[in-house]
C-alpha cells in the first residue's frame, strides 16, 4: 500500500501541474479579449511597470554585463589562435542580440517578477481578497493580471536592449584591457556582423517572454490553494514553469526568425 500511494504522488502532481498549465492557457486568452475590449487600468498599469521595469534594471544590467565579460573571454582566447581577433565583438554581439540578452533578462525576471506575482496574488487568493473582488463588482483580470501582464510586456523589449548594450560594455572592457583588441576594431566587427533584424528580434522575444512570466505567475497565483504552504508551492512551480516556458519559446522563436542560411560572418568578412 505505501509504494503504491508513494507511485501515486509524482501522478497526481503532473496532473496537477498540467491542468495550472490548462487554466494558464486560458487565461491568456481571457487578457487577449479584455485587451481587445480596451479595459485596462492605467494606475496599476504604470506601478506595475514601475516594479518590472526600474526596479528590475540593476540586476538584469549587471547579469548581461558579466554575461559579456565571461562570453568573450571564452570567444577571444580560441580566435586569436586562429588569428581571428577582428571577429570578437561581431560573434559576442550576435550571441547577446539573438540569444544571450533576451533569453538571460527574460530568467532574471522569472525569478524576481514572476515569483513576486505568484506569491502577491496567491496570498490574496487564499485570503479571499479576490472574492472581496468580486463582490465589489471588479474583475481580478482587469485589475490584476492585464497591468502585470503589460507591464512585463512592454518592460522586458526594453530591459533586453538594455541589457545588450551593458554586455557588448563589458565584452569590449575585457577585450580590449585583456587581449589587446582595438576598440576600433571591435566595433566595426559589431557593426559588419549585426543587423536591424537581430535587435528587433530581441525585441519581439522579450515581448513574449515576458508576456509567458506574466501570465504564468498571475494563472498560477489565482489557482493557489491550501493556505500558505500552498503559496510556497505555487511560487516554486510558477517560477520553473515560467523557465521551462522561455526555453521552449525561444526555440520556436529563433527558428522562425533565423530560417535559412545565415551570412553575418560574410556580412563581417
Amino acid at each position: 500500500m505505501a509504494i503504491a500511494l508513494s507511485q501515486s504522488k509524482p501522478k497526481s502532481s503532473l496532473v496537477l501541474w498540467g491542468n495550472r498549465l490548462v487554466a494558464a492557457v486560458l487565461l491568456a486568452g481571457q487578457v487577449l479579449v479584455h485587451l481587445l475590449a480596451t479595459k485596462i487600468n492605467r494606475r496599476n498599469t504604470l506601478e506595475q511597470m514601475a516594479v518590472v521595469g526600474p526596479d528590475s534594471l540593476f540586476i538584469a544590467l549587471l547579469t548581461a554585463t558579466f554575461v559579456g565579460m565571461v562570453f568573450t573571454i571564452q570567444v577571444a582566447r580560441e580566435f586569436l589562435n586562429f588569428g581571428a581577433g577582428s571577429a570578437v565583438g561581431g560573434v559576442l554581439g550576435l550571441s547577446l542580440a539573438r540569444e544571450l540578452a533576451p533569453v538571460l533578462t527574460a530568467v532574471v525576471l522569472a525569478g524576481r517578477v514572476g515569483s513576486a506575482f505568484a506569491a502577491e496574488i496567491g496570498t490574496m487568493q487564499v485570503t479571499e481578497q479576490i472574492d472581496a473582488l468580486y463582490i465589489l463588482k471588479t474583475d481580478p483580470i482587469d485589475y490584476l493580471v492585464i497591468p502585470r501582464v503589460i507591464a512585463c510586456a512592454v518592460m522586458l523589449p526594453l530591459l533586453t536592449i538594455l541589457s545588450f548594450v551593458m554586455g557588448m560594455a563589458g565584452g569590449l572592457l575585457v577585450a580590449t584591457n585583456i587581449y589587446g583588441i582595438a576598440v576600433s576594431v571591435f566595433i566595426d566587427s559589431v557593426r559588419n556582423f549585426l543587423a536591424p533584424w537581430d535587435l528587433i528580434s530581441a525585441a519581439i522575444k522579450g515581448f513574449c517572454f515576458g508576456a509567458l512570466i506574466a501570465i504564468i505567475g498571475c494563472s498560477w497565483g489565482l489557482t493557489t490553494t491550501g493556505g500558505a504552504k500552498g503559496v510556497g508551492q505555487s511560487t516554486t512551480t510558477a517560477v520553473v514553469t515560467a523557465l521551462l516556458a522561455i526555453f521552449i519559446f525561444n526555440f520556436f522563436l529563433s527558428w522562425v526568425m533565423f530560417q535559412g542560411v545565415g551570412n553575418a560572418v560574410q556580412r563581417g568578412i
